[in-house]
């Protein structure tokens, strides 16, 4: 799994609402892209497309925005990046979202399967296992012991 700018941007996007705001609270997509220094215009389709899978309301008009559908601890980073970057695993034969046989012998068997297969366990445990809040609580934990 590599992580695309989509990607990074849109963890970085819901980051910085989930610190922002208590649910429901709406913040303008300028002040996303200028704290984060994200193009504007990328960060609003990064932004319609969690929108559209429910991770993101929004308000139109002035006083709009963008705001999380859901409590900050019921989103996680697994979420976001599947819905911007897709599958977590790194080969296909070990994808649960995205599974397609590969051309080895023995799929049962084969040994850079059953790496890639581990690979792909870790990294969703990580992502699965850690909510915005999670973040946000480390961002501050972090800005604490800077001072």
């Amino acid at each position: 799994m590599k992580l695309s700018k989509r990607g990074e941007y849109g963890l970085r996007a819901m980051a910085d609402l989930a610190a922002q705001t208590p649910l429901g609270g709406v913040v303008p997509l300028k002040d996303i892209a200028q704290r984060e220094q994200i193009p504007a215009k990328f960060l609003e389709q990064i932004l319609l497309a969690l929108k559209n899978a429910g991770l993101l309301g929004s308000k139109m008009g002035i006083g709009g925005g963008y705001h999380l559908a859901r409590p900050a601890d019921q989103i996680t980073l697994g979420q976001i990046v599947r819905v911007l970057d897709g599958p977590l695993a790194p080969i296909r034969c070990v994808s649960k979202m995205a599974y397609e046989p590969c051309a080895c012998p023995d799929e049962a068997t084969c040994g850079l399967r059953l790496v890639m297969l581990d690979v792909r366990n870790a990294i969703a445990d990580i992502l699965d296992g850690t909510t915005l809040a999670d973040v946000a609580h480390r961002v501050e934990v972090a800005r604490i012991e800077r001072r």
